[in-house]
């Protein structure tokens, strides 16, 4: 479904002498110097030269974070602080501007989408996107999560969900999620992946107690026993595991890394479902910028099975994309130095290494 190129590492060179060059010491800028060469690689896909790259200025454009939201019928044993109505309430809250995800977005310029990947409340506000691929998944330790058609169906719509923001100019995209018991989904999904134990991979969620959290470890470990003949298939696994959020989440990375976008992962579940699609297509891995570590438990295993630093510890535990959203900044910064700051030799200083 996803046709995804590498990354074109022909200027890879090039981009890191620029980035040698400016007036400082060799890697000063740390994270912020990874940060200027892998976007600036993917946005100069359709370079064909070396002095086609010198005069290029990479740019941010029109960033946008897609919030998805889907209920879980995992929810029903317990696994979460909330039940499951919070979701539609949650779902109201981000499309009357009220959640943190709406606070941050607005102070940092992301546009902000709300999508209903499949919810127990069917009315929501006209603003919101109906992509709904039923109103809540099974129970996934007792059976298949979904069908593998409600996953094909997830990814169709994500993708035109981004195709439609690329359209609009986006070369940036973040995505966040919102679903009472996705973090016992994600866990599960990390835990069939990276063949883990699920005491390894499940956490407090949102601020569970140490109860609720021997509840989902034992449901991921039904889950697990019950689903293990699909592991070898992501698509199955997501099938098996997955959350109509998470699905489409999924979805719409694959998309974003086929139109060469760059990819902004935020916490737990995010990075769960990045997971599952570089498992489906490994070159999507190439445009994943990963924004923080988030306080759950399994995140920092999952972001070293994925090779990635992240580039915020704030010990965030909130979801709806709150830390990829407050990574933007930084982003911009990497670009605003490559882009702006001088070379030793343009400002007569004398190099430093």
């Amino acid at each position: 479904m996803f046709n995804i190129m590498p990354i074109n590492q022909q200027f890879s060179a090039v981009i890191q002498q620029k980035i040698d060059l400016k007036t400082k010491p060799l890697g000063a800028l740390g994270q912020l110097e990874n940060c200027a060469k892998q976007l600036t690689l993917i946005f100069s896909k359709q370079l064909d030269s070396e002095q086609a790259l010198v005069a290029f200025k990479p740019v941010i454009s029109n960033p946008s974070l897609v919030v998805f939201a889907g209920d879980h019928g995992v929810a029903s044993q317990g696994v979460s602080i909330a039940p499951s109505s919070v979701t539609s309430q949650m779902v109201a809250n981000f499309a009357a501007g009220g959640a943190a995800i709406n606070v941050f977005c607005r102070q940092l310029g992301w546009q902000l989408e709300v999508v209903d990947a499949g919810t127990l409340t069917t009315a929501h506000d006209k603003s919101v996107h109906n992509q709904r691929l039923g109103e809540i998944t099974a129970p996934l330790h007792t059976e298949m999560a979904m069908s593998l058609n409600q996953v094909e169906k997830g990814f169709e719509l994500a993708k035109q969900r981004v195709h439609s923001l690329y359209e609009q100019g986006c070369n940036t995209i973040a995505f966040g999620e919102m679903g009472i018991g996705n973090t016992t989904s994600a866990a599960a999904l990390m835990a069939a992946l990276l063949s883990l134990p699920a005491s390894q991979c499940v956490g407090k969620g949102t601020g569970v107690s140490d109860e609720v959290i021997a509840k989902k470890i034992k449901v991921v470990e039904q889950a697990l026993q019950l689903h293990q003949a699909h592991f070898d298939d992501p698509l199955m696994t997501l099938a098996a595991l997955g959350g109509f959020e998470i699905v489409q989440i999924t979805g719409a990375i694959l998309a974003a890394a086929e139109l060469g976008m760059a990819v902004i992962v935020d916490g737990f579940i995010c990075t769960a479902a990045a997971l599952v699609a570089t498992r489906i297509n490994a070159n999507a891995r190439d445009y994943m910028l990963f924004a923080h570590v988030s306080d759950e438990q399994g995140h920092k295993i999952m972001l070293n099975a994925l090779h990635a630093s992240p580039l915020l510890q704030l010990d965030l535990r909130l979801g709806e994309g709150t830390g990829a959203a407050l990574a933007l900044p930084l982003l911009q910064a990497s670009l605003a130095f490559y882009n702006d700051m001088a070379s030793f030799a343009y400002a007569n200083v004398e190099q430093v290494v």
